[in-house]
């Protein structure tokens, strides 16, 4: 299965573009579903067909589905909620406080991730397409496993073993066992973090998943853009396309469009330059609402022409691990386009390494091999971080 993730500032039209790029999907023969993960759908609007939290095939070939967080949350979530929800309540927390404090950071987002792997894991679909929230929410749900895990390792694993949760636990309660997590509830919170790992690893790989960026010719939307691309670089997501949609066409001859037509065109020759020869796509800005079949089918003319947009448009850029030379040093190649050199920083553990780009933070598990080494340098290669790992006993000396 293909997984095409469209995201981008708020109102630059992603919706009408992942409506679009599903339909011409279907139309393909491709079986494709396209999901909404913005809490404000608009998904149902933009292709003119009543749509609900569960996939509904609206036209040959094509389903679509607005997500809902919190059936998914329960689902996954709930089971071990009640226990936490239970110790809060021995405490005096009132049961709604309760309720809202034990939800996992960022799980609402992360509803949307499990979606993907199931449908990945049922093998039905070809493509799936996701409408994404406006940028930082959907970078907040795309580093939703690296948090969840820092989470699982930091926080959970101080719970871990019988002795270490039982008698805390039941001194806490006042009841010995009878109110503790059983091994289901511990098997259902296990089965949660190996499916979001298991999510951000298809998502990484980009062979299965594409990010698409879409802009408008618009200078601040363009500046947001290219933050964006520098996180998704940081948490290894690749993106294949850039979207620029809403442009003037050549045949609006107005003199009221005349500066506005010049600075798009300015802007449009910007973004080909910027985003490091990634493919460019363009859409023209239409004379009335892009809603119903008939509107996205000329949408996705006017974008794809005739590519399939399932398709892998871009090598996109992901970190890199490699020997250096003959020595027995390495070089990680982590990819930070845009990135301000002073508002970033670098720590670094045993079995793993974060890095901190603007108020976004990354782990990268750091393969065995360079587990005994240490960090020898770090710089920027044309706007790639590279970071050389060298023997302990050449640290001093380099």
């Amino acid at each position: 299965m293909r997984v095409i993730v469209h995201t981008g500032k708020g109102g630059v039209g992603k919706t009408s573009i992942s409506a679009a790029t599903a339909l011409r999907c279907a139309e393909l023969g491709l079986k494709t579903i396209v999901i909404s993960t913005d809490t404000a759908h608009s998904l149902a609007d933009s292709l003119d067909k009543k749509i609900g939290p569960e996939p509904i095939e609206i036209y040959p070939n094509l389903w679509a589905q607005e997500v809902d967080a919190r059936y998914s949350m329960d689902k996954y979530w709930g089971r071990f909620q009640k226990y936490l929800v239970a110790l809060f309540n021995r405490q005096g927390v009132d049961e709604i406080v309760a309720e809202e404090v034990t939800i996992l950071p960022g799980l609402e987002e992360g509803a949307h991730l499990l979606w993907i792997n199931k449908y990945f894991d049922d093998g039905f679909y070809d493509v799936l397409i996701v409408d994404a929230a406006p940028t930082a929410e959907t970078l907040r749900l795309l580093s939703l496993p690296d948090v969840t895990r820092w989470w699982l390792e930091k926080v959970m694993s101080l719970f871990q073993g019988a002795g270490k949760i039982l008698r805390p636990i039941g001194r806490i309660l006042g009841r010995g066992n009878e109110a503790l997590p059983d091994d289901d509830a511990w098997a259902q919170v296990r089965s949660l973090f190996e499916t979001l790992d298991k999510v951000r690893d298809m998502l990484a790989n980009a062979e299965i998943a594409s990010i698409r960026l879409v802009v408008n010719p618009e200078k601040m939307v363009i500046k947001e853009t290219q933050r964006t691309y520098t996180y998704l670089n940081l948490y290894g997501y690749a993106t294949d396309a850039i979207i620029c949609n809403r442009i003037i066409p050549d045949e609006v001859t107005d003199p009221y469009f005349t500066m506005w037509k010049a600075n798009q065109k300015e802007n449009v020759s910007f973004i080909d330059e910027a985003f490091g020869g990634l493919p460019l796509l363009k859409a023209p800005l239409f004379g009335g609402e892009i809603t119903g079949l008939d509107r996205l089918r000329m949408l996705a003319n006017a974008i794809y022409g005739d590519q399939n947009p399932a398709l892998r448009m871009g090598e996109g850029m992901t970190h890199t691990i490699e020997k250096d030379g003959q020595s027995d040093s390495y070089k990680l190649r982590v990819p930070l386009p845009f990135a301000d050199k002073s508002d970033m920083d670098l720590y670094r553990s045993r079995d793993e390494l974060t890095l901190r780009v603007g108020p976004y933070r990354r782990n990268i598990v750091l393969p065995y091999a360079l587990w005994e080494l240490e960090i020898g340098e770090a710089k920027f290669e044309q706007s790639t971080l590279v970071i050389r790992f060298v023997d302990k006993s050449k640290v001093k000396t380099e």
